[in-house]
């Protein structure tokens, strides 16, 4: 799972694909204050009136004894495009409203409801395609503590897909940008796990938070008559996303299952 307490708005980073499709990813994210297993359940659907985009991550970091017992923290989006005039000359514009929530550890990821505009650019064969959207963003604070709130409710976000890359069949690069106001409280890294993974007693305040994961991945199994079989990775770049203060580049490696 990408998100830790208190944040919320991760990628709605499947949309720009033509076709439905169902996948299971499992990453191992390097992170120094992640360093565990994350599986994801992504799905994206056609229909008449537009499409829906849904995932839902598990983070495996629950551990006795250095010994893994089970998942730790569990987040879901779920987002619906309306656009009922796909076949005329505004057909790249949607309406766009989408749902998160989760819990991490102990901690809640308070509810948030999105809603705003979709564009959505592509070539005529929808290998390459950019979704801009403009969003007002809703976040339930109530049990966030005091000093948590957005003072501008909007989240701006930038998706893309480049299928076959450089001629390369089965490679495709991926990803999402978002960027969203809210104030929260961030703090550094701290080594002594024992005490907290961070250091609260140099926490600051942000107001901005940036997040974006781009992903490169490869379908090895066409080569032994598996299509479905992807491998790959992607790395988190944030800038005061959760509770952590600055920028962070997070790597991943995982493999993909395409249903």
């Amino acid at each position: 799972m990408k998100k830790t307490i208190l944040t919320l708005g991760i990628a709605f980073a499947a949309l720009t694909v033509a076709k439905a499709q169902t996948n299971i990813q499992v990453f191992y994210d390097f992170g120094k204050d992640r360093k565990h297993v994350t599986t994801t359940v992504e799905g994206f659907y056609n229909d008449n009136w537009g499409n829906t985009f849904f995932f839902v991550d598990h983070d495996f970091n629950n551990r006795i004894d250095n010994r893994l017992i089970s998942p730790n923290g569990t987040y879901m989006e779920i987002a619906r495009n309306l656009n009922f005039w796909q076949n005329t000359v505004m057909g790249g514009l949607s309406a766009h409203i989408e749902y998160n929530g989760g819990i991490y550890n102990k901690y809640s990821i308070n509810n948030a409801v999105l809603a705003g505009l979709d564009y959505c650019f592509h070539s005529k064969d929808y290998r390459y395609t950019l979704n801009l959207q403009v969003l007002y963003k809703w976040i339930d604070y109530r049990g966030a503590g005091e000093g948590y709130k957005s003072l501008v409710p909007m989240q701006f976000t930038v998706v893309w897909g480049l299928q076959d890359l450089f001629g390369a069949k089965g490679l495709r690069f991926s990803g999402f940008a978002d960027f969203w106001w809210q104030d929260h409280d961030v703090a550094p890294f701290l080594n002594n796990k024992d005490a907290d993974y961070r250091d609260w007693t140099k926490a600051e305040k942000s107001h901005v938070v940036f997040i974006s994961e781009p992903q490169l991945w490869y379908a090895v199994g066409q080569w032994f008559g598996v299509p479905n079989l992807n491998i790959g990775g992607e790395v988190e770049l944030s800038f005061d996303f959760g509770s952590g203060l600055g920028f962070y580049a997070r790597p991943c490696v995982g493999a993909k299952w395409v249903f």
